[in-house]
């Protein structure tokens, strides 16, 4: 499945579970949705410093750890990149054409 196709069917269950009402909603959206994003990295973090590495389920099936975290996360950005009509994929691909162009470690930023 492409990551187009991704978005689409995320961000269809995204509506029918009542996260998104209109289209028009989107943009007032943006800052809580990124702030949700964030809140899925933060407990990819506390997995991560935990040790809960490893993708577990919980009694009801519910996945748990660090990768449910990260899949939480990118679920979310899929979501809203599809009510935003923004094809990731593509931007992907030319991010990924233009980030093999760039110097090691270009900007010399530390981790």
């Amino acid at each position: 499945m492409t990551i187009r196709k991704w978005q689409k069917q995320l961000h269809q269950l995204s509506l029918s579970k009542g996260w998104w009402r209109e289209r028009e909603e989107c943009h007032q959206k943006i800052p809580q949705t990124l702030l949700m994003i964030h809140s899925e990295i933060s407990e990819a973090t506390e997995d991560y410093r935990s040790g809960n590495m490893d993708l577990l389920h919980q009694d009801n099936g519910k996945p748990t750890g660090f990768p449910s975290e990260l899949a939480d996360a990118v679920i979310r950005i899929l979501d809203l990149a599809e009510a935003l009509n923004i094809d990731l994929e593509h931007v992907i691909a030319l991010k990924h054409e233009y980030n093999k162009s760039r110097s090691y470690r270009h900007g010399n930023k530390r981790i």
